[in-house]
This record gives C-alpha cells, sequence and structure tokens, in this order.
C-alpha cells in the first residue's frame, strides 16, 4: 500500500512537471506586460515613491561604484549636476497644497537642458535607500548606462533605466510561473493588481523585489513538490542570496516548499534549508561588507506630525527586549490602525501614494483576488500544508513591520511608522494559494479574466487623468470629497 501511495504520487509530479500555460494564463500575463509598459511611459518621472533617491542609487551603480559614503549628516555619492537636476529642477517631489500638473512642455524643456554644466558633479543625499544592496539597482543601473552610451539627454537615460527594469521584472514574473507547478492564478492575480505593475514601471527596486521574491517561491514549491534536478537545484542556491539581499523579511517564503516526505531520505528539504541559510549569510555578508551601519533619516510622525529622526537599530531592539509584550501590542494596534490603508494600497494608490482609484476600483479588486482563488490550483493540499502556507505567509508579514520598527520608526514610539502596503505583494500569492481549492469554481476563472482587465483599465485612465489632465495634490491621507457618488466612480484629485 505504501508502494502504491508513493507511485500515485510520483505520477502526480510528473503531471505537473509538463502542465503547459492555458490560453487564459497567457493572456493573462501579457495584460500585465503591456501595462507595466503603459506605466512605464505614463508616469511622469520621481512619481513613484522614493524613485528620486532610486534613481540616485542606480545612478551610482551605473558609474560603477557599489558603496555610499557620508559628509557631516548626508549620506550619498557625488553624482553629474545635471542628474539631481533633473530631480531638483525640472522634475520635483515636494509636497504641495496646490494642484500639480505634468505636460509636454515639462519633458521638453528636460531633455533639452541636458547639457548645461554637463561635467560638473554635486554630492546627491539619498539616505533612505543609502544601504541598500547593489543588486536591488542593477538591471536600473544598466538601462541608464545603456541610456548614456547612446547618448540620450539625462532624460532619455532615465527612461532607459525603466525600461530595463520593468523588462527584468517581467522576465523574472514569466520565469517564475514557468516554475510554479500550480495555482498560477494566485501569481498572477498579485501581478495584475495596479500598484504591481506601476511599481514595476518605475526605477524603484520594487521591480526587482517583486521579481526575486516570486522567482523564490516558484523555485521552492517546484522543488518541493515535483522531483528535483540538478538545473533547479543551482538556481535555488542563487536565487535565495539574491532574495535575501533584496529583502531579508521575504527569504522565508523559501520554506513554502517544506513538507511531509513520501520518503524519509527526501533530500529536498535539506535542499531548502540549505538554500535558506546561505541567503541569510549573504546577507550578513553584505552589511559586513557595506560597514553594517544604518543610515538615520528623518520622518514625519504619523502619530504627531511632527518631523522626528527614525531609530538606531540597536536602541530599537534594546526596546523590543526590554519589554516584548509591549512591543507585541504595539505590533497588534499598529497593524489593527493601519490594515484599511494597507489594502488600499495593495491594490492601488499612484504617485507617492496620493492618488486614490476611484472607491468602486477596490471591491472590484478584492473581487479578482476571490475569483482567482476560486479558480483552482489544480492539486489537493492538506490542511497542515494550507496551515502551513498562511503561517509564512503570516510571519513574513509581521517580519516586514518589525523591520520597519526598528530602521523606520523614532526611539521608543508606540507606532510603527513607514510600513506600505505594496511591501505585501511578495507574500500575497501564496497567501491566495492556501486559500484555493483543487478545483475551479464554475464561472470564476472568466470572472477573474473580466474584473482583471477592467480594473487595470481604470487604473491605466486614473494614471493618465490625474498626471496629466487634471492634475493632482501630493499629500497623503484620505482626500476630502464633495460628492459620494463622484468619490465612487471617478480617481481622487477630482473629488
Amino acid at each position: 500500500m505504501r508502494q502504491e501511495r508513493r507511485t500515485l504520487a510520483a505520477a502526480r509530479r510528473v503531471s505537473m512537471e509538463s502542465a503547459p500555460w492555458s490560453t487564459l494564463e497567457k493572456r493573462l500575463f501579457t495584460l500585465v506586460c503591456l501595462f507595466t509598459l503603459f506605466f512605464v511611459c505614463v508616469t511622469p518621472p520621481f512619481q513613484a515613491p522614493d524613485e528620486n533617491q532610486h534613481y540616485m542609487k542606480a545612478l551610482l551603480l551605473s558609474e560603477g561604484h557599489l558603496l555610499t559614503q557620508q559628509r557631516g549628516v548626508m549620506i550619498g555619492a557625488e553624482l553629474p549636476r545635471s542628474a539631481i537636476d533633473l530631480h531638483d529642477i525640472h522634475f520635483p517631489t515636494g509636497a504641495s497644497t496646490t494642484a500639480r500638473l505634468f505636460d509636454k512642455s515639462m519633458l521638453s524643456r528636460a531633455w533639452a537642458a541636458e547639457e548645461a554644466g554637463a561635467k560638473d558633479r554635486r554630492f546627491a543625499d539619498f539616505p533612505n535607500v543609502a544601504n541598500y544592496a547593489p543588486t536591488l539597482y542593477a538591471p536600473g543601473a544598466v538601462g541608464l548606462a545603456a541610456g548614456d552610451r547612446l547618448g540620450l539627454p539625462r532624460l532619455g537615460a532615465f527612461y532607459s533605466g525603466r525600461i530595463a527594469n520593468a523588462l527584468f521584472a517581467l522576465a523574472a514574473l514569466g520565469a517564475a510561473l514557468a516554475l510554479l507547478p500550480f495555482g498560477r492564478n494566485a501569481m498572477l492575480a498579485t501581478a495584475l493588481l495596479p500598484t504591481f505593475c506601476y511599481q514595476n514601471g518605475s526605477l524603484s527596486p520594487d521591480a526587482v523585489i517583486n521579481g526575486v521574491g516570486f522567482l523564490g517561491l516558484a523555485l521552492a514549491l517546484r522543488i518541493g513538490f515535483t522531483p528535483s534536478t540538478p538545473i533547479r537545484n543551482v538556481a535555488l542556491f542563487l536565487t535565495a542570496p539574491l532574495l535575501a539581499l533584496a529583502k531579508g523579511v521575504y527569504l522565508p517564503l523559501m520554506a513554502a516548499g517544506l513538507r511531509w516526505p513520501d520518503d524519509r531520505r527526501d533530500v529536498r528539504p535539506v535542499l531548502l534549508l540549505a538554500a535558506m541559510a546561505l541567503g541569510a549569510l549573504a546577507f550578513i555578508l553584505w552589511m559586513k561588507f557595506s560597514g553594517g551601519s544604518q543610515a538615520l533619516y528623518h520622518i514625519v510622525s504619523r502619530k504627531t506630525g511632527e518631523t522626528v529622526t527614525t531609530a538606531p537599530l540597536a536602541a530599537q531592539m534594546a526596546v523590543i527586549l526590554r519589554d516584548p509584550l509591549a512591543y507585541l501590542h504595539i505590533l497588534a494596534t499598529s497593524i489593527a490602525e493601519r490594515a484599511p490603508v494597507y489594502a488600499l494600497q495593495i491594490a492601488g494608490r499612484f504617485g507617492w501614494n496620493a492618488i486614490l482609484l476611484p472607491l468602486f476600483a477596490y471591491p472590484l479588486a478584492l473581487l479578482m483576488l476571490g475569483a482567482a482563488i476560486g479558480s483552482g490550483s489544480t492539486m489537493r493540499f492538506s490542511l497542515g500544508q494550507r496551515l502551513w502556507w498562511l503561517a509564512i505567509a503570516a510571519g513574513a508579514g509581521l517580519l516586514i513591520e518589525t523591520a520597519m520598527y526598528l530602521t523606520g520608526t523614532a526611539l521608543g514610539a508606540d507606532y510603527i511608522q513607514g510600513t506600505q502596503g505594496r511591501y505585501f505583494l511578495p507574500i500575497l500569492p501564496l497567501a491566495l494559494l492556501a486559500l484555493m481549492p483543487a478545483d475551479p469554481i464554475r464561472g470564476a476563472r472568466a470572472l477573474f479574466a473580466g474584473s482583471a482587465l477592467l480594473l487595470l483599465s481604470v487604473a491605466a485612465a486614473t494614471a493618465f487623468d490625474s498626471f496629466w489632465v487634471h492634475g493632482f495634490v501630493t499629500a497623503d491621507g484620505m482626500p476630502p470629497y464633495h460628492s459620494l457618488a463622484r468619490a465612487i466612480a471617478q480617481p481622487s484629485p477630482r473629488w
């Protein structure tokens, strides 16, 4: 009987190995590609969160430098003045209470202004991203360098960096979908969220974080649930360090491949644990190489509205260790307070979290995710396996919150600062997969595809209208509205 169960399990694994993409999955992936490239073009420069700082970091790498420097209270590097002026003069991002509108003349002026003082250099301050690993910026840096080699002005090189970043994200997504042995629609549903496409269409390292996160999860599930091969094993050990360098809090995603083995001599759990250990080592070595110093920076407290400084990691860790129960209370209350904000940001909030989609788009996004769950995983899993996946997703979410408390919150604060909904995108596919039935619910796949197309169309119209037609106000929070009907049907700048 035991041998028969092993034979059946092996047959199921072989069937997963050869499962081709369905026509629907190909079309949905194409949809992700089209809308990602749309956001590359339609989003004005530096209108993704911290894109100005990410641009400086990628530019530093494109010039062949890995580490930043500290000058007094500033942390950054000497960069071409024309690059700094691209943000400071042509496309500044400071908060404003008056509506801001972009037009083609702004692009023309920035394009033509390139050669003035082209050889001048100035120190650029980008403390928020100073210690991020260079692997996060490699695709964007390649695009920036290619733009320079082609003789493009600074603005042209900026967009070539965006394109390279987006192409990497799409290639990583395609590879992850090809590797995923089941539940492909769980990953596609996350990729079809407007926030995912918007961030991947910018110079944000989110493009690399999401791509490598999806690859790590797909490889872990492929190795954990199908026969391992030397090529996949090598890919696993290459991806784990990249995932840890992207953000160490996502490394536990690779534990999703752990399961009750069919045979006690199964080596696959050992491979997964060894890869995760290698990833942790890579993270430690990078911190050692980069000096391990934490860049402190100023933030506006979400509780008091005052400008405060983030806490030194060691001092904030001491706060947690001094009273762990108090920290658990901070964790619980912060999540409860911010959960609605996370939900909006996960679905779609453009600019520097300033532009909301029409309010009907958010239940539409929930409907799309629900339909993706209902489309089925094609595999049956035990309750224990599903709970394990949910525990990993929840644990990674708590790690994200804790990391932000340690590095992005004022010392001893009774709240957590800086967490954004987009940080949860890499763990969302695993949570959706844990909820998927084996067999599809009738009509779920058609509903999934239709709602995804409508959601992204609304998001594309929102971005174009808010940036280039109507204008918007760069301010966080829930904007006031004069008509509930208008808030439901139109993007927030028109409320």
